[in-house]
């Protein structure tokens, strides 16, 4: 078996010296490349700017990238050729319409930027889904948790949609724990109590491992 699983954050390039991004750290990716190594299957982790070091296990290719459209055309290179696909990155939804040349230079009292979006990496990935693959989206909410989950589970073609919420301490960004709840297409809702990254990853894998056999044995 062979997952295609992204991870990390995207930095979008404001100039030379600043971007826009977010608070990810690729923890929970990267705990699940290592859970999924450890079932032995084959991981693809395409992993945007993180702090820690590429996943020891020899069935672990690290594919480095920075921006939203790289990852979005590494993801589109390897999707076709894989089982599964785990989207886990905190992908940035804009970047600037223009990236200066030179730093932008403190004057005045306001700047305005323009931001266009970014290509819907699991969108429009789900569009090319093929029936005998599954695909695993993680949702990060702070309102309408469960009703937000729901509607990217089907607008992105997932089978399973794993749900943090900002409002659960120790959870989401940052930590080495985190809380969840998982969502299926049937409407079922697995909760999950907080605990380590590396042990929910374990628990995430033979979920979605379970529930993938099950459906294309």
């Amino acid at each position: 078996m062979h997952v295609l699983l992204t991870a990390g954050p995207t930095y979008e390039p404001l100039d030379p010296v600043r971007f826009l991004g977010n608070r990810s750290t690729g923890k929970m990716g990267y705990a699940l490349a290592a859970a999924f190594a450890e079932s032995q299957v084959e991981v693809t982790l395409i992993s945007g700017p993180v702090h820690l070091p590429p996943p020891a296990s020899p069935l672990v290719r690290t594919v480095l990238v920075e921006t939203a459209q790289q990852m979005y055309e590494a993801a589109a290179a390897i999707a076709p050729l894989t089982d599964g696909w785990v989207f886990a990155a905190a992908v940035a939804d804009y970047r600037p319409a223009t990236i200066a040349a030179e730093k932008i230079k403190k004057e005045g009292a306001t700047l305005t930027l323009e931001l266009v979006k970014n290509v819907d990496i699991a969108a429009t990935l789900g569009q090319t889904k093929r029936a005998e693959q599954f695909a695993v989206g993680f949702a990060l909410e702070t309102t309408n948790e469960l009703a937000h989950a729901q509607a990217k589970l089907h607008r992105k073609n997932f089978d399973l949609v794993v749900l943090n919420s900002l409002r659960d301490a120790g959870a989401g960004f940052g930590h080495d724990t985190n809380k969840v709840s998982v969502l299926d297409r049937t409407g079922q809702v697995l909760d999950f109590e907080l605990q380590a990254k590396t042990e929910l990853a374990r628990v995430l894998v033979r979920l979605i491992l379970t529930r993938f056999s099950a459906a294309y044995a």
